[in-house]
């Protein structure tokens, strides 16, 4: 596992601006997902817990997916044309270093994105995914998507490594 530990939103101060701090998170859970990623084989990224769920290879391309459609699309205006089901159906067809590039990718596009943002826009109106609703929601929405699947990505992370060093994001907080 690398040494280095998630860059965290909070660490670094007020963000000054919701777009900036949704971009600090983006980041954060970024890191979170590598380090997670890092310890699984090729076949455990690719791993289910029961039928009916998802791998954390699966999770990957979904998070690609969800940013691209809410903020590239929704929020920055790019051109994007999703197949959601075909990121759940996914099996073996990606490796790990493929999939953590085009995640690094995704979320550094977003974050430009954001960087973009000004607070009036946040205001917009937008239509994403069937959904009538403001630039502030597609944002709110997209990082709070993203945190949910990161932690699935890290419970699956630390299932299939129980019993090794385990997977610790935070070690100035231990023993609080």
């Amino acid at each position: 596992m690398s040494a280095r530990l998630p860059r965290t939103a909070l660490s670094r101060g007020p963000a000054g601006s919701l777009p900036e701090l949704a971009a600090r998170y983006l980041e954060e859970y970024l890191d979170k997902i590598r380090l997670a990623v890092e310890r699984l084989s090729e076949d455990q990224l690719w791993w289910r817990p029961a039928p009916g769920t998802n791998s954390a290879g699966n999770l990957i391309l979904h998070l690609c997916g969800n940013l691209s459609l809410w903020l590239l699309a929704g929020v920055g205006g790019r051109p994007f044309e999703r197949h959601r089901a075909e990121e759940f159906s996914a099996d073996r067809t990606h490796g790990k270093a493929e999939l953590l590039a085009r995640l690094e990718e995704v979320v550094a596009a977003c974050r430009g994105v954001l960087a973009a943002v000004e607070p009036a826009d946040l205001e917009r109106p937008a239509a994403i995914q069937g959904y009538e609703t403001e630039l502030l929601d597609a944002v709110v929405h997209a990082v709070e998507h993203m945190s949910y699947h990161t932690g699935q990505i890290v419970w699956i992370a630390k299932e299939l490594g129980a019993g090794r060093e385990p997977l610790e994001y935070y070690p100035r907080h231990r023993g609080e």
